[in-house]
Order: structure tokens, then C-alpha cells, then sequence
């Protein structure tokens, strides 16, 4: 049978943020752990760090939902008033916080949430102890914050991500292809994710299904 090329369009994949989507490994249960503990948490926050990819977002959205929390990225930190949350149990989701801009300001923050009983999850690359803050007071109150990180990803939670990001796109290889791709990719999330979207952008191009033959041209380029 003969395949017909097609264009390749750059169609937004949106990501399925459930519990039942998350797929839960040795590298990521702790971190699944403290979102399924709230509200029962030791204190007022938590800081969920880890690489690129690796389920940040997914984990805060399902604790957003859990919680009737706000997401906000770190980026809108500066135009956020603490006065601006609400007086009871104010909670909240800062994305992405790496950097911290206006320490004083994220001070406030955190100190109006603590007070008025409400929450916050903080998610990063890096522990809050790696932030480079230089408040005390600001580094205080992030110390006192339990971190759960998620690691790198191990064998079986590596191959679940592909088949997921190949679902995601209503694609599916066979097991060969996922096994021959297990051995040859960069053993991260953010590589499961880029190298998922190359096979799909050269299977629309080509016209051909993913296979190893398929794999092999796309990695070798």
C-alpha cells in the first residue's frame, strides 16, 4: 500500500491533567505522596522540585484541584498583592519559581497565607535551599517548607512516559520500536517528550508509521 506524505502541522497536544493519567514510579511517589496527604500537611506549603517534564505541573494541577487552589506562573509573582488574596484560607500554586526577583514581596505572600490558614505548592528544578536567596527572613520561611523531589525516571516508568506521550499524539508503535527507543534516548523526561514529538512531526511528513527503520533515520539525523 502506498503512503501519502502529509504537512506536517504543529497542532498544540494538550496534556490530560488527572490522577488517573499520573503515573506513579519509585521516582515520583513521594512527591505523589505529599499531594494525596493534603490537608493533613506538617506545615503551610510544599515545594515540589525536580528536571524539566518530569510531572511537576501535573502533580500541582491535581493538588489545584484538590485544594480549589489558583495557579499562577512565578512570572506574575510581581504584580500579585498579598492583599489581593482572599482574608480566609487563601491557597495557592506558584509555577515554575527558580528564581526568586522580589524576595520581599514573595515574604509577604507567604507570610499572608500562613496567617489568614491557607496553603501554598511551589514547584521548581531546584530546592528552595538552592534558590540563592538573600532575605533571612524569606529564607526562613522557605526552609521551613517540606521539599519532595521527583527523580530522574527509572526503566518501566521511562517506557510508561512514551506510550503516554505516543497516546497523547493517538499514535501507536509496537513494542519493538518503544524497546529500541528505551536503549537510545537521553534517560530524562524532557527527552521523551522531544523525541515523541520528532517521530510524530517525521511520521506525518513521510507518511510512514513509527517503526525502528523510522526511528533509526529520525535519531541518526
Amino acid at each position: 500500500m502506498t503512503h501519502t506524505a502529509q504537512l506536517p502541522f504543529d497542532f498544540e497536544v494538550t496534556p490530560r491533567f488527572t490522577a488517573e493519567e499520573f503515573l506513579v514510579s519509585p521516582s515520583n511517589a513521594e512527591a505523589f505522596g505529599w499531594v494525596g496527604q493534603w490537608p493533613d500537611w506538617p506545615s503551610y506549603g510544599l515545594a515540589l522540585y525536580g528536571p524539566a517534564a518530569c510531572g511537576k505541573s501535573h502533580l500541582a494541577s491535581l493538588w489545584a484541584v484538590r485544594a480549589e487552589a489558583h495557579i499562577i506562573p512565578a512570572t506574575a509573582l510581581a504584580s500579585l498583592s498579598p492583599e489581593a488574596l482572599p482574608h480566609k484560607a487563601p491557597r495557592l500554586v506558584i509555577e515554575d519559581l527558580n528564581h526568586v526577583a522580589d524576595e520581599t514581596r514573595l515574604f509577604h505572600l507567604l507570610n499572608t497565607i500562613k496567617e489568614n490558614g491557607g496553603h501554598i505548592l511551589i514547584t521548581a528544578t531546584e530546592p528552595p535551599a538552592r534558590w540563592g536567596v538573600k532575605l533571612p527572613d524569606l529564607a526562613s520561611r522557605l526552609a521551613a517548607l517540606p521539599a519532595a523531589a521527583i527523580q530522574p525516571p527509572d526503566d518501566a516508568l521511562l517506557a510508561a512516559l512514551l506510550l503516554k506521550h505516543f497516546a497523547d499524539r493517538q499514535l501507536r508503535p509496537g513494542t519493538e520500536a518503544v524497546q529500541y527507543l528505551l536503549t537510545r534516548i537521553d534517560r530524562s523526561f524532557a527527552a521523551v517528550k522531544q523525541v515523541v514529538e520528532r517521530l510524530d512531526h517525521a511520521s506525518l511528513k513521510a507518511g510512514r508509521n513509527i517503526t525502528v527503520p523510522l526511528i533509526r533515520e529520525v535519531l541518526g539525523s
